[in-house]
């Protein structure tokens, strides 16, 4: 009986110390925005057709920007302004943005990329297609596969 209170009373202290540490944040993944919790849909970006892009967007995700592109097309020429910014034009290559300057996010403080303009656009013509259907204000959550 004594082996039994002495092994309960040092799992329960272990049980202590997890959870002591994972209050502090030691064990817990970064909090996500509130736009990464609640999202009307999600777009699964193809990797393998565009691999520069896809690169880009789940390296920019994985820096702290936004998994969550909130449509508006309106604000898109505006948002390019901004996030292209002291990033010159280079032979050979487009300036590739994340959050994309259509998102809400996009904008100032934006990632910016150099890739090559085939990637690009046509990474840019499929996010287009599969979006056209959804009206501005639609939150969509992309994951890169």
């Amino acid at each position: 009986m004594a082996t039994y209170g002495k092994k309960l009373i040092a799992s329960l202290f272990i049980m202590a110390c997890i959870l002591g540490f994972m209050g502090h944040g030691a064990f817990l993944a970064p909090e996500k925005t509130e736009a990464e919790v609640n999202y009307d849909a999600t777009l699964y970006f193809p990797l393998d057709r565009y691999p520069e892009t896809g690169d880009h967007i789940r390296d920019a995700i994985a820096a702290g920007h936004s998994s969550v592109c909130t449509i508006d097309r309106d604000g898109a020429e505006a948002n390019r302004e901004e996030s292209l910014k002291g990033y010159p034009t280079k032979i050979g290559y487009d300036r590739d943005e994340w959050p994309m300057a259509m998102c809400e996010e996009g904008g100032a403080g934006a990632d910016i990329r150099y890739i090559s303009p085939s990637d690009n656009r046509g990474a840019g013509s499929w996010v287009g297609n599969q979006l056209e259907q959804y009206p501005d204000g639609t939150r969509v959550q992309f994951i890169v596969q």
